[in-house]
């Protein structure tokens, strides 16, 4: 099982109810924490957690990446989980493999896989 690394970024959504649903349903965190206002809440799974706040005039989509390993095993998980993956693995020219998903509100995950160094 692919065993995320650690990331703690804040990313704007447009209904925070929505996305929660979206980021475990899809995704398979949890949430961790939401305020009682209902305006930000925390989703987390292995050692990533994500803040999500809800948007405001000016905010635009953001743009993360999450390192891990077992990258064919985690988009394979995601399809399974019905997830639209956005652009299938690829082997980028720096030296990585990604994966890429948009998020119900615009935001764009990038699941990347560093290469080993070759001899």
């Amino acid at each position: 099982m692919p065993e995320l690394q650690r990331i703690a970024p804040e990313l704007p959504v447009s209904d925070l109810r929505k996305s929660l649903e979206y980021y475990e349903a899809k995704l398979g965190f949890r949430t961790a924490m939401q305020m009682p206002e209902g305006d930000y809440a925390v989703v987390e799974r292995d050692n990533v957690a994500i803040h999500l706040f809800r948007a405001g005039k000016g905010d635009s989509p953001g743009s993360i990446h999450i390192f891990t390993d077992g990258l064919d095993d985690l988009q394979k998980e995601f399809e399974g989980r019905g997830t639209e993956i956005q652009q299938r693995i690829l082997r980028k020219p720096w030296g990585n493999r990604d994966f890429r998903v948009i998020d119900d509100s615009g935001n764009e995950l990038k699941f990347t896989e560093p290469l080993a160094p070759e001899n």
